[in-house]
């Protein structure tokens, strides 16, 4: 019998549309004598659709059309997985629509892959493929990454945060604190955000200004580290779960500004104008570096995975001064573009073998997940009283 596998994606994020390339990657490489896979897309309002079309991607050239051709479904925990329950219901006929006994997260940015999408799919008691809530909130948070990720002796650059709030109160105040800690060239990015979205380098006061601007624009808080100079940047994947976990090959991107960019990122490198996610970067890989550094980014990268506690495949992103050597964690992205797919291809694993590894970890935390206890038997509800009033305040336990 073969398992059904809901690959989500899409969500309220600014990294929707890539999340939907990375969706239809993993969705048309599930292996279909294994698998039975379904699309079940999170429109920009948080509403869930399923249906044949959503496997697609020429469906979502027109959104319009893409919905009308879709079904609305709620998501309702069942003895066998999760149900799909049409939404509105039809007054006569069956409204089930499908049901799934494990996810494939594929959601790229806040509101989704932050430990939004997990926490949903927790309280559904379905296995799924990819971090858990705990590591993906503090994955997707930089502050709270670099924190713990200093805790655990991994190498970080130092960074200052900074709330909206405060820097519409005290904007000089902040840029003479900034100037006088860290100094010119600065990296400004918002707290929360990935793909490069809002991450602007500043080498003067006014670019500054205009940096801070922009991340604010995306995010609450925002975070200002030093520009490492000169600069190359290298990615390395790891797949497994907190009791064991390896690396991929690493890799080069090439990227055509101070910083890679989004546009680097996913709108160039495809000979066809089309963009096929992460996977059409332009990137050296394997990475161009001596052996010696590519053995220290391996093991930082585990390190890392290890260290924020993570669950299936994340790729860990590095600075490094190359005159220097000097090499610092730059971020993890728990749910990479792509799945990183490309990265574990060159180092000899197939697109569908990773996804049968994720989905075997999916299954082997669920099964962790319920030798535990939720649930403490106790009979506490037969000796409270509230006073004799309907939600009284000031109401006492017996």
């Amino acid at each position: 019998m073969k398992t059904k596998v809901a690959v989500i994606f899409g969500g309220r994020t600014v990294e929707h549309e890539v999340s939907i390339i990375t969706g239809i990657q993993a969705f048309c490489a599930l292996n279909r004598e294994k698998y039975d896979p379904i699309p079940l897309y999170i429109s920009k309002d948080n509403r869930f659709y399923t249906g044949e079309e959503l496997g697609k991607i020429e469906t979502y050239r027109d959104m319009d059309a893409c919905l009308a051709a879709a079904t609305q479904v709620l998501l309702i925990p069942s003895e066998n997985g999760v149900d799909m329950i049409r939404y509105p219901a039809k007054k006569f006929g069956n409204n089930l629509v499908g049901s799934f006994e494990v996810a494939l997260p594929t959601v790229h940015g806040t509101n989704v892959e932050d430990g939004t999408l997990m926490g949903m799919l927790e309280m559904l008691n379905i296995p799924y493929a990819s971090c858990d809530v705990t590591s993906s909130a503090v994955g997707m948070d930089k502050f709270l990454m670099k924190s713990a990720l200093f805790d655990a002796g991994v190498p970080v650059l130092p960074a200052l945060p900074f709330s909206g709030k405060d820097y519409a109160l005290h904007s000089e105040a902040i840029c003479n604190t900034i100037e006088k800690a860290i100094g010119y060239p600065v990296i400004v990015k918002p707290v929360n955000l990935g793909s490069s979205v809002g991450i602007t380098r500043a080498d003067n006061r006014e670019k500054l200004q205009a940096a801070l601007d922009t991340a604010f624009g995306f995010a609450t808080r925002a975070l200002v580290e030093k520009a490492v100079t000169p600069l190359r940047e290298i990615n390395c994947s790891v797949l497994g779960d907190p009791d064991e976990a390896r690396a991929s090959v690493c890799e080069e991107p090439v990227n055509s500004d101070e910083i890679l960019s989004y546009k680097d990122k996913y709108l160039s490198g495809s000979k066809s104008g089309k963009s096929g996610g992460m996977s059409d970067l332009k990137r050296r890989c394997p990475a161009d570096i001596p052996e010696e550094l590519t053995a220290k980014v391996q093991e930082l990268a585990v390190k890392t995975f290890t260290a924020l506690g993570c669950t299936g495949v994340a790729r860990i992103d590095f600075l490094n001064n190359p005159e220097t050597g000097e090499l610092w964690v730059n971020e993890i992205n728990t749910i990479p573009g792509s799945l990183s797919f490309y990265l574990w291809e060159a180092a000899g694993l197939p697109f569908d073998a990773l996804l049968d590894e994720l989905i075997a970890l999916a299954w082997k935390r669920q099964r962790q997940r319920e030798s535990l206890s939720f649930s403490y038997d106790t009979n506490i509800l037969s000796s409270v009283s509230l006073g004799g009033a309907k939600g009284t305040k000031g109401g006492k336990l017996s």
